[in-house]
């Protein structure tokens, strides 16, 4: 099984205008395949590999979830539109959830609204340590609500790359 079986192609959205580069914390593999290498809660603390998590090779990306009266921490595949996750996962489709650092305990900085009529807010996760919410990773604070986006100079990598395979 390919990397790209694990891929939610049906809410994989992407947009940009950068032809050969990539933005840093974020590596484009040959078969249009975005890795989040690396991304960084709102104090610095890179979110990246801190648990023995693995999806395909690729570290994990770890944040702490707040569900109601119950917490945990969930391992989100770093792979752009793969729903694979672990940890605290026995959660109802459709929650709404809180999303912090699990290093600072710092709560996840509100992008805004998810547009799409459902209720859910994108919360970002930095991909550099200069915290810029033009490079950064959203994501969605309803589980199973699989509408993340990448961003990087203020445009929607994860689109462009898509409709880009001659990178």
């Amino acid at each position: 099984m390919s990397t790209r079986d694990h891929v939610d192609e049906k809410h994989l959205t992407v947009t940009g205008r950068h032809r050969h580069s990539q933005p840093p914390g974020v590596a484009v593999t040959d078969d249009v395949i975005i890795v989040v290498t690396q991304a960084f809660g709102p104090k610095g603390d890179n979110l990246v590999g801190i648990s023995d998590v693995e999806f395909d090779g690729n570290p994990a990306v770890t944040i702490k979830i707040k569900a109601g009266d119950r917490e945990g921490l969930v391992h989100l595949s770093p792979i752009h539109g793969d729903p694979r996750k672990s940890g605290f996962t026995d959660i109802e489709v459709g929650t709404k959830l809180a999303l912090f650092c699990p290093v600072s305990g710092d709560p996840l900085p509100v992008v805004g609204d998810v547009e799409d009529g459902s209720g859910a807010a994108y919360f970002a996760l930095f991909l550099t340590p200069k915290l810029h919410e033009g490079a950064s990773v959203a994501i969605s604070d309803t589980w199973g609500h699989y509408h993340s986006r990448i961003v990087d100079d203020d445009d929607v990598v994860s689109y462009w790359t898509a409709n880009h395979p001659d990178l």
